[in-house]
């Protein structure tokens, strides 16, 4: 199961599970993850999980920017496309800072993913 845990000063203090097919991720008590701070948009990001083209049983998350005022950032870099997440990546919604993890990442599924 993947989870995005937010990071205050590199500490988590919250943890969200990404645990359906579509994630949504924002302001507006709408969203999956509600993130009531004024940087994040209404409708800031979206997460989907993906069955893997490659692996059977497998899946890959990606993150997409709804079109936010301040940006999605993932490793420090601000996504115009749809984004894969690794297990590991920083995540930047706003001015909020998360980690993403995913617990049944493999390196077999990285190296799947690089052959796409």
């Amino acid at each position: 199961m993947a989870s995005l845990s937010q990071l205050v000063d590199s500490v988590v203090v919250t943890t969200f599970e990404v645990d359906k097919p579509e994630v949504r991720v924002g302001r507006r008590a709408d969203n999956d993850i509600r993130i009531d701070e004024i940087s994040v948009s209404g409708h800031h990001a979206l997460i989907e999980c993906v069955a893997n083209a490659y692996l059977e049983g497998t899946v890959d998350y990606y993150i997409t920017d709804r079109s936010s005022t301040n940006g999605t950032f993932v490793n420090d870099l601000r996504i115009s496309d749809r984004q894969r997440l690794n297990s590991g990546d920083r995540v930047r919604i706003g001015w909020n800072e998360f980690r993403f993890v995913d617990e049944d990442e493999s390196a077999m599924e990285k190296t799947a993913y690089i052959l796409d």
